[in-house]
């Protein structure tokens, strides 16, 4: 089931055409993806093991312009755990139609951060991500 997050369209949003500027969208999944990670006790375990999760892909689609006022609702989930990366798909909606503003896929490593290089997915960190496939 993927976790929900909500977001607030503001006035500091919107670009010259008063819609969300298409760069914000980034920041509000990033918002969503720390948001799940918050309240699944991950950041915690992620802190203990020195491992930091490294964006290497973003795919995103932007389907309808979201504007000042509305209530966005933000799905995410993970939709793939391999060997060295692992794959979240996210999809902003208006919060409460089923009107799709953006989706996107977005890859990641973790990274070591005392050797700085990504590490391989297995063991307790394999168990830890593969997990959030069947929540």
């Amino acid at each position: 089931m993927p976790h929900l997050t909500q977001i607030k369209v503001r006035g500091y949003h919107l670009d010259i055409y008063q819609h969300v500027n298409n760069a914000r969208y980034l920041e509000f999944l990033e918002e969503a993806r720390w948001s799940y990670l918050e309240d699944g006790g991950d950041v915690e375990f992620f802190a203990q093991m020195r491992l930091a999760w490294v964006i290497v892909n973003i795919n995103i689609n932007y389907r309808h312009a979201a504007t000042n006022g509305q209530t966005l609702q933000i799905a995410t989930q993970f939709s793939k755990v391999g060997g060295k990366s692992a794959v979240i798909h996210q999809v902003i909606s208006v919060a409460g139609s089923d009107t799709v503003v953006a989706d996107a896929d977005i890859t990641f490593v973790c990274l070591d951060q005392k050797t700085g290089k990504a590490v391989p997915i297995e063991g307790e960190l394999l168990q830890r991500l593969a997990k959030h496939l069947t929540d």
